[in-house]
Parts: C-alpha cells; structure tokens; sequence
C-alpha cells in the first residue's frame, strides 16, 4: 500500500485547474477524478482544461463537480482529452497561458503527464510565477523521481496477454516469434515483458544484443528441446528494428514471425494498480498545491508518496535496474 504523506492544509489557492498532455495512458482518468474530488472536498474551484496545453490556449476551460468524474475510473484514456502542443515551446505562448488562467480565476495547475509536459509547466511557473504541479501518467515508467508512473502496470499486462497466446501459437508452429512492445529510449515495459512473459531474449534500447548472440540463445533452447522462442523487442528510437531482427534471423535458416503490439498498450481498463496509484498522487498534489508546494511532481519512492522537484526531473534518464537484466539473461539460458 502507498503510503500517503501528511501535509497540512494552508490552503492557499482556492481554485485550480487540471489538463492532461502527451500520451494518453490508462488511469488518467483516475488520477482527474482525484484531482476533481479531493479538490472539491478541500473547497476548491475546480476547472478541467480539455486538450492539454493547447485547449489551455483557446480557453478549453470548464468548471467541474463530483458529476463531471462520475464513472471515468474504469475507463481507458482520458476524458479530458489530451495534445502534443508545439507552441508552448515559445515563451510568449507560455506566458499567455498564464495569463488566460489569471484570467480565469484559477489559481494553479495540475499537470498529468510526462517529461515534455512537465518542461512546460516547470518553464511557465518559472517564467510567470504561475504555480504548477506534476502527476506523472506515461506508460513508459520513465521519469525520474518515482518508482511507478500511471498507465505502466497496465501496459505491461496488456502485452503479457498477448504474448501468452502468441506463445500458443509460436509453439504450433515451431517459430520463433519477435513480439515488439512500446520503448523508444527506455526498456523498462520490454525488460518486464520479457522477463513476466518468459521470453528467451529481451532486446531494450539499453542493452542491445547482437545477431550472434539471439542466435546462442535459440540454440540453446533446441538443445533441450525447444522448436519455439519468445523475443522481445522495445522498439528503439529507429522504426523496423523488430521487422530488422527477424530478416537476420531468416537469413540464418530461422522461420520468424513478428508482432508489433503498438499503440494498444496505451488502451484499456487501467489495472487495480494503476487506478489506485492515479487516486493517490492526484489527490496528493492537490494537498501539496494547497500546502504551498509547487513547480515540482508527486511521486512514489520506496512506497511513500514525495514532491520532486521538476529540475530534478526534467531531461533526467531513469535507469534501469541492472540487477533485472542480469536475471532476465539467467531466466532465459
């Protein structure tokens, strides 16, 4: 269980607004009902912003009740609907949004998202004044600062049921079957992936095995046995590098398929997990914003919820535990 911090209540803002940015991930929807909710029971104003920094510019603001949140928790998503928005990376626009929050009588901003979203709001807090808050919703588990992100439990159950019935038919057929999962720059839902779903080789963007190296690998899997094997591949930075793999392997005298899981990782009911995590560090954030603590995130280290501050997070890589890609290796010889 997350232990929730004990923060006393100054209350000094009595409204605040929430929006969602970057990729949607399962449990935003959770962690914008704890905002709304603990906000509301706190006596704040409430606003959702619909379309992440960019509906913040055309003034996408809306006041929320308890009923605005009703029956969200369970859904994929987010309702608020989220953006990538290229203008917040001018100052000018950034000072605008600020200024278009003033105007609203909004007095803080909750940020769900990841590293870009939080540059955003670390830059206009620092700029304008303006005070913002970090929950960190990224399927990826990347950030820096906390142990967990919201949506990364489920993305990696979500592929661990597609590579059991992957698995069923890669047995039937007696291939060998390269199963590409989300990870531009970071392995950490390949690594869990690959060591949860039991694969023979796990390829993530931090340890890149060689050809010759899967290749041992297989073969000694058919010493004992095996006609079937599991790869698992983050998808790196360069598209096709599942699609790459597999070609090598063929020229080799291997038959492969591949299966690119793709953006339905992103999709789906959030986990238990996930949807508790959500409910914790969004109404965490509002307890901090109201303890006067801001331009920073909420995090979970070692099971306690902490404010991070964003220059501690922001453009900072979260390194894999190497003790993991250790027993990934073992668990696959």
């Amino acid at each position: 269980m997350i232990k929730i911090p004990e923060i006393p209540n100054l209350k000094k803002c009595k409204s605040i607004a929430v929006l969602t940015s970057g990729g949607d991930a399962p449990g935003m929807n959770a962690a914008i009902r704890s905002v709304v909710r603990y906000g509301l029971a706190q006596g704040l104003k409430v606003y959702g912003i619909s379309r992440g920094y960019s509906g913040l510019l055309e003034g996408h603001i809306d006041l929320m009740d308890a009923s605005s949140v009703a029956n969200i928790i369970q859904r994929g998503g987010t309702v608020l609907k989220t953006d990538r928005c290229l203008e917040f990376y001018k100052k000018e626009t950034r000072r605008e949004a600020a200024n278009i929050l003033f105007r609203n009588d909004v007095d803080a901003l909750v940020v769900i998202g990841g590293d870009g979203s939080f540059t955003g709001a670390h830059l206009m807090q620092t700029e304008t004044g303006f005070p913002t808050i970090g929950v960190p919703g990224t399927i990826d588990n990347d950030i820096a600062g906390t142990d967990d992100t919201i949506g990364f439990d489920t993305a990696v159950n979500t592929a661990l049921e597609a590579i059991d019935r992957i698995r069923d038919t890669a047995s039937s057929h007696d291939r060998i079957f390269l199963v590409e999962v989300m990870g531009r720059s970071s392995g950490f839902i390949g690594l869990s992936v690959g060591i949860g779903g039991g694969a023979e080789t796990t390829i993530v963007p931090e340890n890149q095995e060689s050809i010759g190296a899967i290749c041992k690998t297989i073969e000694r899997g058919t010493r004992r046995g095996k006609s079937s094997s599991i790869i698992v591949v983050s998808e790196g930075k360069k598209p096709g590098l599942s699609t790459r793999l597999a070609a090598s392997l063929e020229e080799r005298g291997y038959s492969t398929k591949v299966a690119i899981l793709g953006h339905q990782q992103r999709g789906g009911s959030p986990s238990a997990h996930d949807r508790l995590l959500a409910s914790v560090l969004g109404s965490s954030a509002v307890a901090y914003l109201l303890n006067g603590k801001s331009n920073g995130m909420v995090g979970v280290q070692q099971g306690s919820v902490v404010h991070v501050p964003f220059k501690k997070v922001i453009g900072v890589k979260k390194e894999l535990d190497s003790s993991m890609l250790d027993l990934s290796r073992v668990l696959s010889t």
